[in-house]
Order: C-alpha cells, then sequence, then structure tokens
C-alpha cells in the first residue's frame, strides 16, 4: 500500500513538473520527491521508477528491483534482459515475484496515463515477471516461469516461450498483438 502511494506521488510529482521543465528535471524532482517518503518507510519496498533508456535497463537487470516504473514512453534502441531473483516487496519472506508498471496512477489507484516501452527483443529470466498496464512494442522471449501478462497490458509483437514447460506457467489475461508460441 504503502508503495503505492510513493509510486503516485512520484507520478503526480513528475507529471506537473513535466510542463515546468525538461523530462531530466522532472525525473530529479520525482525522485527526490518520492526519496523522502521511501526513506519513512520500509527502504526495501523502493521501486526504481525511470524515465531513460539507460536507467530502464540497469533497473530491469540482475542489479535492479523488484518493481520496475516507467514515467513516460520509452524507446530503447537495444535488446533488454529482464533478470536476476527479486521478492515480491524486496522481501524474502514474501514470494519470487517481480513487476514491470508501464502506467502512473492517482492516490485512488486509478490509471491515469499508460506507456509504451519500444525494444527490439525482451527476454524475461526473471520468475514471476508481471507487465501491468501500457504496452511494450516489440517481441518478447520468456525463459523464466511464472510470466504474467496482466489484463489491461499488451505486447505489440510475439510472446515467444522457450519451452512448454514455461509456457504452461504463464498467465496471460492481456493482449498479444502478433504469435503466442514456443520457439
Amino acid at each position: 500500500m504503502k508503495l503505492f502511494k510513493i509510486l503516485a506521488v512520484a507520478g503526480v510529482t513528475a507529471a506537473l513538473l513535466a510542463g515546468c521543465g525538461s523530462d531530466k528535471d522532472a525525473a530529479k524532482n520525482a525522485a527526490a520527491t518520492a526519496a523522502p517518503a521511501a526513506e519513512q518507510t520500509d527502504a526495501v519496498t523502493t521501486a526504481s521508477i525511470v524515465n531513460q533508456a539507460d536507467a530502464f535497463t540497469t533497473a530491469v537487470s540482475d542489479k535492479g528491483t523488484w518493481i520496475v516504473a516507467v514515467l513516460n514512453d520509452l524507446t530503447v534502441d537495444k535488446d533488454v534482459v529482464v533478470a536476476g531473483e527479486f521478492h515480491d516487496k524486496n522481501d524474502t519472506s514474501k514470494p519470487i515475484y517481480r513487476k514491470l508498471a508501464l502506467y502512473a496512477q492517482d492516490a485512488d489507484h486509478k490509471v491515469t496515463a499508460t506507456y509504451t516501452l519500444t525494444a527490439p527483443k525482451v527476454t524475461v529470466q526473471s520468475e514471476n515477471f508481471r507487465v501491468q498496464g501500457g504496452t511494450i512494442k516489440g517481441d518478447v522471449y520468456v525463459e523464466a516461469n511464472g510470466f504474467n501478462l496482466y489484463k489491461d497490458a499488451t505486447i505489440d509483437g510475439n510472446l515467444y516461450f522457450s519451452s512448454e514447460d514455461v509456457k504452461a506457467t504463464a498467465v496471460l489475461e492481456g493482449k498479444v498483438t502478433g504469435a503466442t508460441e514456443v520457439k
């Protein structure tokens, strides 16, 4: 619950500040606004809130965090690899879980904007990875169990699984515009 409040504050702050300066300034200000709130709560729930390609690829790497939220449409010119083992809210007593939030929300958890991540290829190596909200434009290759395309998310491209076993563990509630198959 606290995480969503932090994300909501950061998202609203970034949106307000975007009209007052460059995207870089808005991101800095959103991060600065979110940081004090995160320090007052359990620090392990901190999300990576990103608006640039390099920051995004680091956030989804094995050096990143359990949740990655974007602040705007984002284009990454190279292949993206989602790697590492993470737990819900970075609490090792909770299940393995990772999330990509391609949306913004208000204090009441109402989605206020959705975003598109454009990349030539996204490879998912993190178990129980959920894509929520927005769109991934490009092909997604899933190599780990428990992939979840939430009902409000879209893959504008193909979705490939490394095996039938991996595919059998996936939950696909969202939309895939291309093929969904084992490759």
